[in-house]
C-alpha cells in the first residue's frame, strides 16, 4: 500500500462521498455530513483536515484542531478514522505523524487526543508514537 497524506480544503463530491463512508465507521451516532457541514468544517481556521489516499482512493481522515489559549497554542487530534479495508497497514500512523509535524511547525505546546479503551489497536498505535495516557477525566455536556 502506498499511502499519500494531503490537506483537504474544499468540499468536493468525492470528499462528501468519502466522509459518508468513513464517518459511520467512526461513530454509530454521528449524523451524515451534507455539503454545508463539510464546507463549514474546511473553512474553520482552527481545523486542518487530513486525507489519506491509496491509489487515489480516500481511505482515511484525521482532523487537527489548533487554538491559542492563555497558556499557549494547543492542538487536538479529532475524528481519526481509517476504512476497514485499510486498517492495520500504517494509515492511522501516517495521518497522526503528519498531524504532529504540522502542529510542531505551528508551535503547539502539546497535542492531545482521546481514544476509547476498546480501540486497543488505536491505543497501541498512539503509545507507540509517543503519546502518554494522562490521569484526567473527560466531561461532556450534550446539547439537545
Amino acid at each position: 500500500m502506498s499511502v499519500e497524506i494531503e490537506v483537504a480544503d474544499e468540499a468536493t463530491d468525492e470528499l462528501l462521498e468519502a466522509f459518508g463512508l468513513l464517518l459511520p465507521q467512526l461513530s454509530r451516532t454521528a449524523k451524515p455530513l451534507d455539503r454545508a457541514a463539510l464546507t463549514r468544517m474546511f473553512s474553520c481556521d482552527s481545523n486542518t483536515v487530513l486525507i489519506a489516499r491509496d491509489g487515489g482512493r480516500v481511505i482515511g481522515t484525521l482532523t487537527l484542531v489548533m487554538f491559542p489559549i492563555p497558556s499557549g497554542l494547543r492542538a487536538r487530534i479529532e475524528d481519526v478514522v481509517v476504512d476497514d479495508s485499510a486498517r492495520g497497514q500504517g494509515v492511522g500512523g501516517a495521518l497522526t505523524e503528519h498531524a504532529l509535524r504540522l502542529a510542531r511547525a505551528e508551535g503547539a505546546r502539546t497535542v492531545d487526543l482521546t481514544s476509547r479503551p476498546e480501540r486497543a489497536s488505536a491505543n497501541r498505535l498512539y503509545e507507540k508514537l509517543g503519546f502518554q495516557a494522562r490521569e484526567s477525566r473527560v466531561y461532556r455536556f450534550t446539547m439537545e
